[in-house]
């Protein structure tokens, strides 16, 4: 059923279509009011029977989680940013006990310097912790990866973060395909852990292991998102035949068979340069895009396949890695390994800086071209920059960067008045 709805009411009743029975979360922006709303259909009868488990912080939310898992209960919490940061420890656990919790990740830049605008820096920093990533495009896709995220990692009985761009997605409202219960439940099986706490047959879970079996214990979550490099296809193959939708899966090509340039991205920013290309296509140019859907586990042989033929491809990356650069890029070059391209890594949309079709225009024509340099920061205002360099070479006190950089820059933020 086609529907106007915001995108974190859509998410809100994709996860309550999955039935849930116990979820946990601490408010933080952009995703409460996916949490709100799910908070609202237990109050009310219409998400049953549910526990929402009021916690007192992110840590606390996924220590829930993981309780309730561990007895095997379906289970489900939300976080964005410094959020994510809080339950790090967390999140170790577990993937590490191997527990089919599934995350929304609202994301949202890192401070300090404090922003509550979207890039990917969050779920970046917790790329190697064991959690299976996947990140939409869209809200459409965002609702269809949460019901398909709950049978991957029930199957795989390891946890999956659906990241979907705070703000840009979370507060939009859009025309959503809207699916019923019985989709769902036809869909999505009844849970049946693979590992269940129960006080009849009692047993230690989370026990010291030295260095005799540790490496295979982390093995085998090594091995599961193995697993689920092919198990990912076979369940968005599934998702399309029940609700005739194509969405999920490991990557998504998009005009790339015959182009000699190719931009790699995640996320929303995927519709932005989709647009680009189209208009630089009717100009001549051979351009294409291939967005990333499963950054954890990455897939080498997809990326490989899809970008084999090009003569180049940029890199589009919203988190940086400071003193080396990106993220993304370095597991691309991994799937490249042996191929003779030109590899360009684009720094873009830090803190929620606006990604326009003008500044893509250029930079996709730069690369065509091969002007680029190796790594790139978009729209970096260099004076800005170097006006700060400056000031910390001329004195040792030369204060906090970024309250220099505002008195340097003024309100823009607030816009014109």
């Amino acid at each position: 059923m086609l529907r106007q709805v915001e995108g974190s009411r859509a998410v809100a009743e994709a996860v309550a279509f999955c039935r849930p029975e116990v979820i946990c979360a601490y408010p933080i922006s952009p995703q409460t009011h996916i949490v709100e709303n799910l908070s609202q259909l237990v109050k009310t009868g219409e998400l049953a029977p549910c526990e929402f488990v009021n916690v007192e912080s992110e840590f606390a939310a996924m220590s829930v989680a993981i309780g309730a898992s561990a007895t095997g209960a379906r289970a489900y919490t939300a976080t964005a940013s410094q959020g994510l940061l809080y339950m790090t420890e967390a999140l170790y656990n577990a993937s590490g006990l191997g527990l089919p919790i599934v995350m929304t990740v609202a994301n949202r830049a890192i401070g300090a310097p404090i922003n509550i605008w979207n890039d990917h820096s969050d779920s970046m920093s917790q790329r190697d912790s064991g959690w299976i990533q996947l990140y939409a495009e869209t809200n459409q896709e965002a609702l269809d990866l949460h019901i398909q995220a709950f049978r991957l990692a029930e199957e795989l009985s390891t946890p999956v973060m659906v990241c979907m761009d705070g703000f840009i997605l979370t507060h939009a409202v859009e025309r959503l395909e809207i699916p019923t219960q019985e989709q769902v439940d036809g869909f999505l099986p009844p849970f049946q852990p693979r590992q269940v706490l129960d006080p009849d047959e009692p047993i230690s879970i989370g026990a010291m292991v030295g260095p005799e079996a540790f490496m295979e214990v982390k093995y085998l979550a090594h091995a599961k998102q193995m697993q689920a490099l092919e198990l990912i296809p076979e369940i968005a193959a599934d998702f399309k035949d029940v609700f005739g939708r194509d969405s999920g899966g490991l990557i998504r090509c998009y005009r790339a068979e015959d182009a000699e340039t190719i931009v790699l991205a995640l996320g929303s920013v995927l519709g932005t340069i989709k647009d680009t290309i189209d208009e630089l296509r009717q100009e001549g140019m051979k351009i294409g895009a291939v967005g990333i859907t499963s950054f954890r586990p990455f897939p080498l042989d997809a990326v490989r396949g899809a970008l084999s033929h090009s003569k180049r491809v940029v890199m589009l990356e919203k988190a940086l890695a400071v003193g080396i650069g990106g993220i993304v890029s370095a597991n691309v070059r991994m799937a490249l390994a042996g191929i003779q391209l030109h590899g360009y890594t684009v720094i873009a949309g830090l803190g929620g800086r606006s990604i326009t079709k003008a500044s893509l225009r250029d930079l996709f024509t730069d690369a065509a071209a091969d002007r680029l340099e190796p790594l790139t920061f978009l729209d970096m205002d260099w004076d800005v920059v170097n006006r700060e360099l400056e000031r910390m070479g001329a004195s040792r006190a030369s204060g906090p960067h970024a309250e220099n950089i505002l008195r340097d820059v003024g309100p823009v933020a607030a816009g014109p008045v």
